[in-house]
């Protein structure tokens, strides 16, 4: 289409599909920085739309110089390496490609370079001639065939002295085009871009004074799959402390009533839930990507709390109980909440999951994340239920909890040494009178320590004030960082530390972002170009951008000449055609221009096109989506009826409006299941106070996240759906068990609500912390992003737990104020008089009371 759109047609043409040819003509324009969005070049999809790779490298100097002696020789490595990686050959059977066999094609059948590449050659002809009188100006240079070229993508770190010359600049951009139609041309190109980067790391070794960023269009994808290559060791780090701590959490003093097995089978029944879900995703066809790396630690999470909340509940159970017995209190007790914990997971991530969500990488992640949180849920019932009657009857027979032999009594060992002692050191049945069977499982460390101290400490009444000042200066900053929230569509922040991603970005922020990208000016319907009142209005609407437009070239050349530019529409129309698109210096623009020819073989513009870079002084993504904004509502509201368009405008726009919809669609699905569930539990004030505490919590950690320079992105994003179901996982049984609580005071169920779920959401927390922190150690963005996230998730929910629950929920309802029960004639007292008769035939009543 671009080779055709300059060319007089008869056909009609609908706006529609004047607006196809114009972008489909893109393919052709010199001005290639119209098809990449800011900092990274186009991304994956865009390139993937226009059927082509892109290879890009930045050169950095001390100095590159403007003028026509010096200049060339500070731009020679340049030229030599752009002379390089045109020779570039890949291989094949029976012939050889070059850039020249896999390049995009102008209209005149010769490769699309960058313009800076022409300034260069006629920096090298100047110097030739001995003309000193050739200097590069920027942002827009004119060569010698009086064409002008815009260079402001193209040269970073410019020192301009009067009228715009280069005095100096310090970093050049050459950008590579590669065709992408089939697949053999797209192997070709692949294989050519590793050439590509081979050559410029070989060139840069020749040449230490100037440093050469390579970048491809399969950077991004390499670069974002490598962390899961540099994450491998901390992973296995980070396994090897869980399993640790694990097992120590679940250990005690008492060998028998030990269960150290339980801590390592939880973390078995989570690895196995894992790697079902990823044979799954694996056998369907589904695609891996780094994102998958948060998927064990949403398991961990959840798994860990299930399995320590089952084991909290057996220590509740009487040992004189059979195994099978307690085994089924454990079960009551437990598997409802966790039942619906996990109903939860399922809901939030299946919505996050569904086709609501436009991100194929969230949609992916909540996809294993369900399907590994549902087999979890099976395997907590089925696995590790089995493994907990199996340590029972080992508990039940006094056996060692580690090696399963019998344990002998004390007096047996009384011979024995003291670290033989140590290890067998267990409590036995006929040792404890009933007082002491309840206290049993207290001399765990974990049991004693909230029991004994923790819990008459937070309820303590002078130590209520702080802690209330405490959740104030957190509600402060978290509102502080809450107001700072921004978007983070930055594609680096999702890839590993040191990449060739990175280091491109950052040379791009340092030297190229002075100016915005190159935004396409389309006018689709035909407008009176003729009217001087219409040329007004039209340079008006560009008015403040640097322009590169067929249109005020035009209107120049025309005053150059002495002409009006207020021609009949005729003239204005024939000169426009037979003289201006003619000359040399201005025939590029043909392909900026569509003529039709009506009925009375008139010729008319039906559209055309204009390009329009805005100079800033800190290109962001915030500040470009407002200029789109800006743009957008002038194109609504003017006389001239346009549209703005850039290939990074399609990122944002899809960027926008997905980055929120996972998060969106699973805080209403959450809220509308505890709305839903309230009419189901025994008291809706449960889910009240659990959709306070939620809202709480999310708002503190997107707040404090903010601070922490984390980003609103598709990770952060899946974290905090993951932080909705984290926190009612942890808070859901401490608020049950103290809302039902009833007849003893708001401060007595507290205490009791930490005694019982306490221990097992504090070894929950400290298994998942010491998993979180070999994390951070990872040199990739994608895992200091989860780690931050995760962290502060876990770190506020149980700042939420052990402080600010407890001690808010002394003083606001429920009341627990002792109610008084109505008699009724079934609760009425019966006396029963019996008399008994003793030796002495003395007669005596005696009166037994039964209810």
């Amino acid at each position: 289409m671009a080779s055709h759109v300059n060319r007089v047609s008869s056909q009609r043409f609908t706006p529609p599909q004047i607006l196809l040819a114009l972008i489909q003509s893109c393919a052709g324009n010199p001005l290639e920085s119209l098809r990449k969005p800011r900092f990274l070049g186009p991304t994956p999809e865009i390139s993937d739309l226009l059927g082509r790779r892109w290879n890009q490298t930045v050169f950095t100097s001390d100095k590159f110089l403007g003028c026509a002696d010096a200049g060339f020789a500070s731009l020679l490595p340049v030229s030599i390496l752009h002379a390089a990686v045109t020779r570039i050959q890949v291989p094949r059977p029976g012939f050889n490609y070059t850039f020249a066999h896999i390049c995009i094609l102008n209209n005149d059948k010769t490769c699309i370079v960058d313009d800076i590449v022409h300034v260069l050659e006629e920096l090298k002809n100047a110097r030739a001639t001995n003309r000193t009188n050739f200097a590069i100006t920027y942002p827009i240079t004119h060569l010698k065939d009086g064409r002008a070229v815009y260079n402001g993508h193209q040269l970073g770190g410019v020192t301009v002295h009067s009228k715009d010359r280069v005095k100096s600049a310090e970093a050049v951009q050459l950008t590579y085009y590669l065709q992408s139609i089939n697949s053999l041309n797209d192997m070709v190109a692949e294989r050519w871009e590793s050439s590509f980067c081979d050559t410029v790391r070989l060139f840069q070794k020749s040449n230490s004074k100037v440093k050469m960023y390579p970048y491809t269009s399969s950077s991004l994808r390499e670069d974002f799959q490598k962390t899961s290559r540099v994450s491998e060791r901390y992973l296995v780090t980070s396994l090897i402390l869980v399993v640790t701590m694990a097992i120590l959490c679940c250990s005690m003093q008492d060998c028998v009533r030990s269960k150290p097995w339980l801590g390592l089978l939880g973390l078995v029944t989570i690895t196995l839930a894992t790697l079902t879900a990823a044979g799954i995703i694996n056998l369907t066809g589904g695609k891996y990507n780094s994102t998958f790396l948060g998927v064990p630690f949403v398991m961990l999470g959840h798994g860990l709390y299930g399995t320590f909340e089952m084991l909290s509940s057996w220590r509740k159970t009487r040992e004189d109980q059979h195994v099978k017995e307690r085994t089924a209190a454990v079960y009551a007790d437990s598997m409802l909440s966790f039942s619906l914990t996990t109903a939860m997971y399922l809901v939030t991530f299946g919505i996050g999951a569904s086709p609501f969500t436009n991100i194929e990488a969230a949609r992916i992640f909540c996809c294993n994340s369900c399907i590994a949180i549902f087999f979890n849920y099976l395997y907590v019932l089925s696995f590790y239920g089995s493994s907990l009657v199996f340590t029972g009857y080992i508990e039940n027979n006094y056996q060692h909890s580690i090696f399963c032999r019998k344990v002998p009594k004390p007096e047996a060992l009384q011979e024995k040494p003291a670290w033989y002692r140590f290890l067998l050191t267990a409590r036995f049945s006929e040792d404890t009178t009933d007082g002491e069977e309840a206290n049993t499982y207290e001399s765990h460390l974990l049991v004693c320590f909230l029991k004994r101290y923790y819990c008459d400490w937070i309820t303590n009444t002078y130590v209520k004030p702080f802690v209330v000042l405490f959740y104030l200066i957190y509600i402060s900053f978290a509102l502080m960082g809450y107001l700072q929230v921004s978007e983070g569509s930055d594609l680096s922040n999702i890839v590993a530390t040191a990449t060739q991603t990175i280091e491109y970005t950052t040379a791009q922020q340092k030297y190229f972002s002075n100016y915005s990208p190159v935004i396409g000016f389309y006018i689709y319907e035909s407008i009176e170009y003729w009217n001087t009142s219409v040329q007004e209005d039209v340079l008006e609407y560009t008015k403040g951008f640097v322009r590169i437009s067929w249109f005020e070239s035009y209107l120049n050349y025309l005053r150059k000449l002495n002409v009006s530019t207020g021609l009949p529409k005729k003239n204005f129309t024939d000169m426009l055609r037979n003289s201006f698109l003619k000359a040399p210096q201005f025939s590029h623009f043909q392909e900026d221009i569509i003529f039709s020819k009506k009925y009375n073989d008139e010729v008319d513009v039906v559209a055309s096109r204009m390009f329009l870079v805005a100079k800033t002084m800190e290109t962001n993504r915030e500040e470009l989506y407002d200029l789109l904004e800006t743009l957008r509502r002038l194109s609504v509201t003017s006389k001239v009826k346009f549209i703005v368009f850039n290939p990074s405008f399609v990122y944002m726009d899809r960027y926008a409006s997905s980055l929120g919809a996972p998060l969106h669609n699973s805080c209403i699905s959450a809220l509308f299941l505890l709305f839903f569930s309230a009419f189901l539990v025994a008291d809706s004030l449960i889910n009240v106070w659990l959709t306070l505490t939620v809202v709480s919590v999310e708002f503190g950690v997107i707040g404090f996240m903010t601070l922490w320079k984390v980003e609103l992105d598709c990770i952060s994003v899946l974290c905090l759906i993951y932080g909705i179901n984290y926190t009612i996982d942890n808070c859901a049984p401490l608020l049950s068990t103290f809302v039902l609580g009833k007849d003893f005071t708001r401060t007595k169920w507290v205490k009791n609500a930490l005694e019982v779920h306490g221990v097992a959401i504090l070894q929950s927390y400290l298994c998942y912390i010491v998993g979180l922190i070999p994390l951070a150690a990872v040199p990739s963005n994608l895992t200091c992003t989860l780690f931050r996230c995760l962290f502060l998730i876990a770190f506020v929910t149980f700042f939420h737990c052990f402080a600010i629950l407890p001690v808010i929920l002394t003083f606001l309802p429920p009341s627990k104020k002792k109610r008084k029960e109505k008699k009724n004639p079934e609760n009425r007292e019966e006396i029963e008089c019996v008399e008994m008769v003793d030796i002495d035939s003395t007669r005596v009543v005696d009166q037994i009371t039964t209810v």
